[in-house]
């Protein structure tokens, strides 16, 4: 088979699988396959080379996802990477210490970003071109380490990386469990607790329909004025310092793309006014959605 016809049939593949959807529940397909993972997240505008992909992960630890409106996330489906197991995050939610130790290897890059080590590292990597010249694309992080490791050395952390630089981030800080919180109780003053949804309490009385004690607001990672050619993209969640509690970052199907995509709730995207790349100057968008009640 020739690389764009086993493109197209990972496309396929990943079609096949958000197609199975729950309107009622998380549903998690588990795949170590990075070309499919890829394949779901691409939109319009924005081509990848899918001879470049590396994925780095257990089986098991990546998944395309739907039913994620109705599970309270604010994304329907795309894919999910995380730092265990992929299928723990469906709910309700029936433990307060979810999570899958793979005893692998955690990612450079990330312990970089933290001053410590990581752990079962999560990686998809892949080169791309954007046609406009910008890059958009929507993800919500969770997490088990909320709300009781909120400002502890157990920070799990994610990052994409375009051409090595982080733009998962919530003004000048990375997007982790200590920058967006309601504090150690999930009820608390915290950093951008307006942005933090509170998920702890099993079973009925948990708010969200997912395993995960805690999760941000839709957010959107930006960068504008890309140079004309091709740049990196690089995809990557870990544990921190241990190896126990879960957590992924979920990225909205198709909306990899040179323009915003809306998140599936109906909630529009603002378009940025000026976050442009000049150099390696890099800024990220916050998108709000509507906090479930």
């Amino acid at each position: 088979m020739n690389t764009s016809a086993a493109f197209s049939a990972t496309l396929l593949s990943a079609a096949l699988a958000l197609a199975s959807s729950s309107a009622s529940a998380l549903v998690i397909t588990e795949t170590s396959s990075g070309q499919a993972l890829l394949a779901s997240i691409l939109g319009s505008g924005v081509s990848a080379d899918s001879t470049s992909v590396n994925y780095i992960g257990e089986s098991g630890q990546a998944a395309f996802f739907s039913g994620g409106s109705s599970a309270g996330i604010g994304i329907d489906s795309g894919i999910l990477l995380t730092s265990g197991k992929a299928s723990i995050a469906t709910g309700p939610n029936s433990s307060s210490e979810a999570g899958k130790r793979w005893g692998s290897a955690g990612d450079a890059d990330l312990d970089a970003l933290v001053s410590g080590e990581t752990r079962d590292a999560n990686v998809l990597e892949f080169d791309f071109t954007s046609t406009g010249g910008d890059l958009f694309f929507n993800y919500v992080f969770a997490s088990d380490e909320y709300n009781e490791y909120v400002d502890t050395q157990f920070n799990d952390v994610f990052a994409f990386y375009v051409d090595g630089i982080n733009i998962a981030l919530i003004g000048d800080d990375p997007v982790s469990v200590n920058t967006v919180n309601c504090g150690n109780t999930g009820t608390a003053s915290g950093m951008n607790c307006g942005l933090f949804n509170n998920n702890d309490g099993l079973g009925s009385s948990a708010a969200f329909d997912i395993e995960y004690d805690g999760f941000t607001d839709v957010f959107t990672a930006s960068i504008t004025g890309l140079t004309a050619g091709t740049h990196s993209m690089k995809l990557a969640i870990a544990d921190r310092s241990d190896g126990y509690l879960d957590s992924g970052v979920f990225i909205q199907a198709n909306s990899f793309s040179d323009a915003p995509t809306p998140p599936t709730t109906g909630t529009e995207v603002p378009v940025p006014g000026s976050l442009a790349l000049i150099g390696v100057g890099l800024a990220g968008l916050l998108a709000r959605r509507s906090r479930a009640s």
